[in-house]
């Protein structure tokens, strides 16, 4: 029996009190906080953060609205929009008014690092870009063992995190060598096109707004559909299935993305991202959300793809973008933008090229993609298994 098992039997015999995240966690706004000026620096001191997966986009030189979290008094920076969290334990700026400082109401019956482990179990994933802390995510309800349980569970969770960590480090650093080589031989191919060959993408396909799709219009199988959401986090290059389905009723009523078009998503929280693309390689058409375009043309889908994520693609999408918060790319802005586009087997061909590079880079099935997510199932697992417990009887 562990350590965790012996505490839960001796204090908690019965099972353990369940509560919401709201009833635990408090939140403030970060509008004094926000940073006023993008003129990053390495040379500047406080960072400035966003909870998705850039974490620190820069440093700033300024001095006022610094939230003071430190180690003694740490702070979980929640993003309103994604649910994407993480752990701060020192000063810092914020850059989107999006986000949401997360700190225990009463740290004697909660501790933070423990809810914070806790948060890491919860399975949801927006549907909609709408705020997500005060409607859905604060409603969740978490086991609250006694403090002493809480801090045996952390203590072992933190020295098993610093293990993989360690671990994940070394394959991590190997892996971004690859990715550093797939993208120097990716932008090399396309940029290597002679320029006479380049035409712009209004002249390749036709671009189509997606359709409204909503988190109640979602059901387990059917009609594949895409949300522009997921195009971040879940999808490649391209892909034959996808994460999400309508029925299909639903599906009559909106524009469909056909096999061999691409969804590009044009709303995003970042620059970086913005623009994503996926090749829809199904057998079937499917439902595309809004937020995001629909592109058609006879030209390969992996190799326009493949331009997408691009560094020649992302440099001439800069002048486009719209928004402050928000960033956007409209379909005419698209239609803007210059590719090379040489004859269809030469684009098959670049296209087999770069899917095979890709996959030993980004497939977490082969190579060390694999290793790395092995690791990382093991470690939620693991996470898991610590944190379930029986509630206790009302």
């Amino acid at each position: 029996m562990s350590r965790v098992d012996e505490l839960v039997a001796e204090l908690a015999p019965d099972g353990v009190e369940f509560a919401t995240l709201g009833e635990l966690l408090a939140y403030e706004q970060p509008t004094k906080y926000l940073v006023a000026s993008i003129e990053y620096s390495d040379s500047y001191t406080t960072p400035v953060l966003t909870a998705g997966q850039t974490f620190i986009l820069g440093r700033t030189a300024e001095t006022d609205g610094i939230y003071p979290a430190s180690a003694s008094m740490p702070t979980i920076i929640f993003d309103d929009f994604t649910t994407a969290f993480k752990w701060v334990d020192f000063p810092f700026k914020a850059k989107s008014s999006a986000m949401k400082m997360l700190t225990p109401k009463n740290p004697a019956r909660a501790s933070l690092r423990y809810l914070h482990y806790v948060m890491q179990t919860i399975r949801y994933e927006p549907q909609d870009h709408a705020r997500q802390w005060i409607g859905t995510y604060s409603g969740f309800e978490v086991p609250v063992p006694p403090l002493e349980v809480q801090r045996e569970i952390v203590r072992v969770l933190d020295q098993f995190a610093q293990l993989e960590a360690e671990l994940e480090a070394e394959l991590e650093a190997e892996l971004e060598a690859r990715r550093r080589q797939y993208e120097h031989y990716r932008d090399s191919l396309y940029g290597g096109i002679d320029r006479a060959g380049w035409v712009p993408l209004s002249q390749v396909g036709q671009f189509e707004r997606g359709s409204a799709l909503q988190k109640k219009d979602l059901v387990s199988e059917g009609i594949p559909a895409f949300h522009y959401g997921q195009v971040y986090t879940h999808y490649g290059i391209s892909t034959r299935v996808t994460k999400s389905y309508v029925s299909a009723d639903f599906a009559l009523k909106k524009r469909l993305l056909h096999p061999g078009d691409l969804f590009i998503a044009t709303t995003s929280e970042n620059e970086e991202d913005l623009g994503k693309s996926v090749a829809w390689l199904g057998d079937v058409p499917a439902v595309a959300s809004s937020d995001a375009y629909i592109f058609r043309s006879d030209a390969d889908a992996r190799f326009i793809s493949h331009f997408f994520a691009s560094a020649l693609f992302h440099k001439q999408k800069m002048p486009f973008i719209t928004g402050a918060k928000v960033k956007r790319l409209s379909g005419d802005a698209l239609g803007k933008i210059w590719m090379p586009l040489p004859s269809l087997a030469d684009q098959k061909q670049i296209a087999d090229s770069l899917d095979k590079f890709e996959a030993l880079v980004h497939d977490i099935s082969v190579g060390l993609p694999a290793e790395l997510n092995a690791r990382r199932s093991q470690y939620k697992y693991y996470r898991d298994k610590l944190l379930t417990f029986e509630e206790a009887a009302a």
